[in-house]
């Protein structure tokens, strides 16, 4: 049994607030900015990534 499921942008922020309480800031900023980036709503993506505050480390082709 996966210990993650990822299906919905909820998913995605549950998994960035265990990574942020178990010390992994940076793994939980990465989730968080792809549950921001699956959410329609820009004031919804913006709370989501002002919750996990830090520069973002993705590389885009």
């Amino acid at each position: 049994m996966p210990l993650f499921c990822f299906n919905t942008v909820a998913d995605y922020l549950e998994a960035a607030r265990q990574m942020a309480v178990t010390g992994r800031p940076t793994l939980a900023r990465l989730l968080a900015e792809e549950a921001a980036d699956r959410t329609a709503d820009v004031a919804e993506a913006a709370r989501i990534l002002n919750e996990f505050p830090g520069l973002s480390l993705r590389q885009e082709d």
